[in-house]
């Protein structure tokens, strides 16, 4: 297939691009390489990407309305995969403009891009985040989700709805998949797998916030990127037997989804750090902390529609995907 990835530079858009043009698929690249973090990495994954002559690249803003529809006028995209946000929780407290513009401003034009030019199946990337104030866990694709905490939750729960929109008015197949604390190789260095791993190596102090008594559902990147492939290949349909009288917000009466994509099973921060003390063979100095503004307790994915759905769900243990993190980081970063 001819296949639209944004965020191509992007940690998960990457290993995306690469899992796609490994099959066999045509893969066009867009991302705008914004500062938000080292460019030389963004760099760095792109070079990855160019050794496959079916990749071709266009630096281009999701904001440039005209350079996005010019774009879709320009190639018959099949799928679109869209993985270009403005990612962070606490970023989101300094900069909230920045979440608007390329979150909903951004998603938008991708959506009339999808509109106009008869796309098969747009995949929108969303976040765990959108849980928010719920507790009630795991959590469930079946639950409503109208209390964020971070505006970066709150834009993504705007892009679902966004799209839900344009699945009704104009039949758009559109599927939304919420990623739980994706980590590995070429990971974002404002994550905590880097930011711990460099602090450990260096002999500083890494911050724990709520006393490491937080637990997230750490997910391995290439579980992610199958996941993502396989919805892929099936465009949303249209749930048959929904019932607007009681609406499950993971389907529709329009071709739309949404699935978790998550290891079900949470861990609790200490123990990832224990983890990650293991595999570097050194301890960590702890900077014990309060909760920060915007974070949540706990994040745990319930998984069972895409394992009914799809046949898959995530499987890496986290000994094993810190393994292979740790591995990249010493030979990409040079810490002996």
């Amino acid at each position: 297939m001819k296949v639209l990835v944004t965020g191509c530079a992007g940690f998960i858009g990457m290993h995306t691009c690469l899992r796609l043009l490994a099959r066999g698929d045509t893969v066009i690249g867009v991302d705008n390489l914004s500062d938000y973090y080292d460019v030389r990495l963004k760099e760095d994954r792109l070079q990855r990407l160019y050794d496959h002559s079916s990749f071709s690249f266009h630096k281009l803003d999701l904001t440039d309305q005209a350079g996005i529809a010019a774009l879709f006028v320009a190639n018959d995209f099949q799928r679109v995969v869209n993985l270009a946000a403005q990612p962070g929780v606490r970023y989101s407290l300094k900069n909230p403009h920045a979440y608007i513009q390329s979150n909903i401003v951004g998603f938008a034009n991708i959506l009339e891009g999808c509109r106009h030019n008869k796309v098969e199946h747009l995949v929108q990337s969303s976040s765990s985040s959108v849980y928010g104030a719920n507790t009630s866990i795991p959590f469930s694709a079946n639950q409503n989700v109208d209390h964020p905490v971070s505006l970066y939750a709150a834009t993504k729960k705007a892009g679902e709805l966004m799209a839900h929109s344009y699945s009704h008015l104009y039949g758009l197949p559109v599927t939304c998949l919420r990623f739980f604390t994706v980590y590995g190789p070429w990971g974002r260095p404002d994550m905590s797998p880097f930011l711990f791993t460099s602090a450990i190596l260096e002999g500083r102090p890494i911050d724990v916030f709520n006393f490491g008594k937080m637990q997230r559902d750490f997910t391995y990147v290439d579980d992610i990127v199958e996941g993502v492939a396989r919805v892929l290949d099936t465009p949303a349909r249209a749930n048959e037997n929904f019932d607007t009288s009681n609406p499950d917000p993971s389907s529709s009466y329009a071709p739309y989804r949404v699935y978790n994509i998550g290891n079900h099973q949470p861990i609790e921060l200490l123990s990832f750090i224990e983890v990650l003390e293991d595999a570097l063979g050194k301890k960590a100095i702890k900077n014990m902390l309060p909760m920060q503004a915007g974070d949540v307790l706990a994040t745990f994915a319930e998984t069972s529609d895409l394992r009914n759905t799809f046949g898959f769900a995530p499987s890496t243990s986290l000994n094993e995907g810190i393994g292979k993190y740790v591995a990249w980081h010493l030979e990409y970063y040079g810490h002996k």
